[in-house]
C-alpha cells in the first residue's frame, strides 16, 4: 500500500465514499480505462492503479490503516496541484470530431508548503572540443564553466567531460574542495578533432552515476556546435536508460551546424530541454539560467499520464514553461523532469473529441496523472489527478476561452507555421513552404517581432529561389518561435 496515493481521488470518490460508491466508480473506471476498451497509451498505467486503489478501499481493514496514516501525514501529501483551462466549455453532439485544448498549469501549493529554493544538484557538463569549437567559442565555454564553478554550493556534486573524436574527464565528480585546481584543469582544454558525443554522454552519464541520488537533482547539459555521425540512435538509447534512472539531459547548440531534432529528441527523452544559442557570448547566461532552473526545483523525476476516453484522441502536447518544446505523446508516461518551485509547469494539450451519440450534460474528456518525487529533507512521491470533462448541450459554448489560453494558442501557430514550411519543403512541395513563410512572417509582424519576421520573409525568399532553408534560418525560426511560447507573466528568467 503506498501512502503517498490518493486512492480516493484515483477511483473519483469522496473519503466518505460506501461501498456501494465504490463498486459504482470501479465500474465507471472500467469503463474508461480498461485496456480492453481503450487502446490509447498510458491506459493501461491507469487501469494498474484504479485496481490497485478499488483493492486497498473495498478491504475494510486495510482501508482504515490507510485512512489513519493519512491523516496523521496530511501536512505532509498532496501538495502537487494541477489547475486546467478550457478552449471550450461545451460541445454539441456531432458526428465530426470536434477540437478542443486544455491548458493545464501544475505547480506546489504554495501556501500548504514550506518552500526551499536551494535543491542540490549532481550536475555534469559534457562540452564539445572539436576542432570548430576553437577560439572564442572555446574562451566563452571556459568562461561560463569558471561562473559555474564560482556560484555552485558547497552541497553541489560538479564534473565536466570533454569530447571530440574521444571523451576525457576534466573535473571528476566531487564537491569542489579546490575551485581554483578545477579551474586549472578547464583552461588546459585544446580544441581538436570531429564530434563524437556518444563518447561524451557515456562518460558524462558515468560521473553522474557515481553520485546518482533521490536527494539530488541528477542532469547532464549536453554543449556542441556540430553533428554526431552515426551515433545518434545510440545516443537516444543511452537517454533512454538515463531516463530509466532518474537522471534528466538537456542539451545547447552553438551556431547553426548542430541537429536540432537529435538534440530536442535527446532531451525531450528525460524531460530535459534544448536551447540555440546563436552567438558564443551569451553561452555563459544561457547556462546560468538552466542550472539557476535546476536549482529551484520543488519535485524531481516528474512524470505524467495524460489518458484520453475511448472516444477522444490526444494529438499534442506542448510544454510552454518552463523551457518550451514539444513533448511526445508515446510512449507513456511523460516524461517532465523538473517542477519548478517557483515557476508553474505549463502544459497546452490538443484533443480531437468524438461526441456523436453523447446525451446531454458532463462529458468525459480524459485524465491527468503526475507524480514527482519530492527534494528535501521530507523527500516522498507526490501525486496528483485531476480528470477533464466538458459539457455536452444543444449549442456551444459562447464564452471566450481564457485569455492565456488564447495567448498560448496564437504563439502556438507560429511556432508550428514554421514546422509546417519545414515539413513541405522536405516534402517538395515548396509552394506550400513559401505561403506558410509568408504568412509567418506576417503574424510576427503584426505581433511586433519585426526582426523575425524579417527572417521568415527572407527565408521564404530563399525557399523559392534555392528550394531550401538557410542552416542559419531554420534554427532562427524555430528557436525564436519557440521562445514566445510561454505564456504572459511566465516567462522564465
Amino acid at each position: 500500500m503506498d501512502f503517498s496515493w490518493n486512492y480516493y481521488a484515483i477511483l473519483g470518490v469522496l473519503p466518505t465514499a460506501s461501498e456501494d460508491d465504490l463498486r459504482q466508480a470501479y465500474r465507471i473506471a472500467a469503463k474508461r480505462f480498461h485496456p480492453d476498451v481503450n487502446k490509447a497509451p498510458g491506459a493501461n498505467l491507469l487501469f494498474q492503479d484504479i485496481n490497485t486503489a478499488y483493492e486497498v478501499l473495498s478491504d475494510q481493514r486495510r482501508r482504515s490503516e490507510y485512512d489513519q496514516v493519512r491523516r496523521d501525514r496530511v501536512d505532509s501529501l498532496s501538495h502537487l496541484h494541477i489547475d486546467v483551462r478550457y478552449s471550450r466549455q461545451s460541445l454539441r453532439s456531432l458526428r465530426e470530431p470536434q477540437l478542443l485544448y486544455v491548458l493545464a498549469k501544475i505547480q506546489p501549493r504554495l501556501e500548504t508548503m514550506t518552500l526551499k529554493t536551494d535543491a542540490p544538484l549532481n550536475l555534469c557538463l559534457v562540452i564539445d572540443r572539436s576542432k570548430s569549437m576553437s577560439g572564442v567559442r572555446m574562451q566563452h565555454l571556459k568562461n561560463a564553466a569558471y561562473r559555474i564553478i564560482d556560484e555552485c554550493k558547497p552541497t553541489d556534486i560538479i564534473s565536466m567531460v570533454a569530447f571530440s573524436d574521444d571523451a576525457e574527464v576534466i573535473v571528476p565528480a566531487q564537491r569542489l574542495s579546490d575551485p581554483r585546481n578545477a579551474k586549472t584543469m578547464i583552461s588546459a582544454i585544446r580544441a581538436d578533432g570531429a564530434t563524437a558525443i556518444l563518447a561524451g554522454l557515456r562518460q558524462g552519464l558515468i560521473q553522474i552515476e557515481r553520485f546518482r541520488s533521490s536527494e539530488y537533482v541528477n542532469h547532464l547539459i549536453l554543449i556542441t556546435d556540430g553533428r554526431t555521425y552515426g551515433d545518434e540512435a545510440e545516443c537516444i538509447k543511452m537517454a533512454t536508460k538515463a531516463r530509466d534512472n532518474g537522471i534528466g539531459i538537456s542539451g545547447m547548440g552553438i551556431g547553426e551546424d548542430w541537429n536540432d531534432r537529435f538534440l530536442d529528441s535527446l532531451a525531450s527523452q528525460t524531460g530535459g530541454s534544448s536551447v540555440y544559442i546563436n552567438s558564443p557570448d551569451t553561452v555563459a547566461h544561457f547556462l546560468h539560467e538552466r542550472i539557476r532552473s535546476l536549482a529551484t526545483a520543488y519535485a524531481e523525476r516528474s512524470r505524467l499520464v495524460a489518458t484520453p476516453a475511448s472516444d477522444v484522441q490526444l494529438n499534442s502536447i506542448t510544454r510552454l514553461t518552463p523551457d518550451a518544446m514539444t513533448l511526445p505523446t508515446d510512449p507513456q508516461p511523460i516524461l517532465l523532469g523538473v517542477i519548478d518551485g517557483l515557476a508553474a509547469t505549463s502544459l497546452l494539450l490538443q484533443f480531437h473529441v468524438l461526441t456523436d451519440g453523447a446525451e446531454r450534460g458532463n462529458f468525459f474528456v480524459g485524465r491527468l496523472d503526475l507524480s514527482g518525487e519530492v527534494l528535501g529533507t521530507n523527500q516522498h512521491l507526490e501525486r496528483a489527478t485531476q480528470d477533464l470533462s466538458v459539457e455536452i448541450g444543444d449549442h456551444e459554448s459562447e464564452e471566450n476561452p481564457p485569455p492565456e489560453l488564447l495567448d498560448a494558442l496564437s504563439k502556438l501557430m507560429l511556432y508550428r507555421l514554421q514546422d509546417r514550411a519545414r515539413d513541405a519543403i522536405e516534402n517538395g512541395d515548396i509552394g506550400q513552404a513559401t505561403r506558410s513563410l509568408e504568412f509567418l512572417a506576417t503574424r510576427l509582424f503584426e505581433a511586433g517581432q519585426d526582426d523575425l519576421g524579417q527572417a521568415a520573409l527572407s527565408e521564404a525568399e530563399r525557399v523559392t529561389n534555392t528550394r531550401v532553408l538557410s542552416k542559419e534560418g531554420v534554427k532562427r525560426l524555430k528557436y525564436g518561435t519557440r521562445a514566445l511560447l510561454p505564456i504572459s507573466g511566465e516567462q522564465d528568467g
